[in-house]
């Protein structure tokens, strides 16, 4: 079971939140998409990160004040190296 540090609400069980997917994936302008092929416009909708390692990824205490938030995490370990605020960079960290 992971303990979730929510910026706002503090510590709480993984079961009151729920996974928002890969962090920091820039949606393509209007324009953009416009002129976007079939292969570009499914790679942009289906093609993910799968690292063995640190991933960034995006989480919203569904359980709770529903705000959304990024999480630093080891996908071997699970453990959580940072939580941080939507909208902030992904951190510069060495990867575990």
């Amino acid at each position: 079971m992971l303990l979730i540090s929510c910026p706002y609400c503090g510590p709480r069980d993984e079961h009151e939140f729920s996974y928002g997917h890969e962090a920091h994936i820039a949606r393509p302008t209007l324009e953009q998409q416009q002129t976007m092929s079939d292969a570009e416009w499914a790679d942009y909708l289906f093609m993910r990160k799968n690292p063995k390692g640190v991933h960034f990824e995006r989480w919203v205490h569904s359980r709770g004040c529903r705000q959304w938030f990024n999480v630093a995490r080891h996908t071997v370990t699970h453990e959580i190296i940072k939580v941080y605020p939507m909208g902030e960079p992904a951190p510069n960290l060495e990867q575990k």
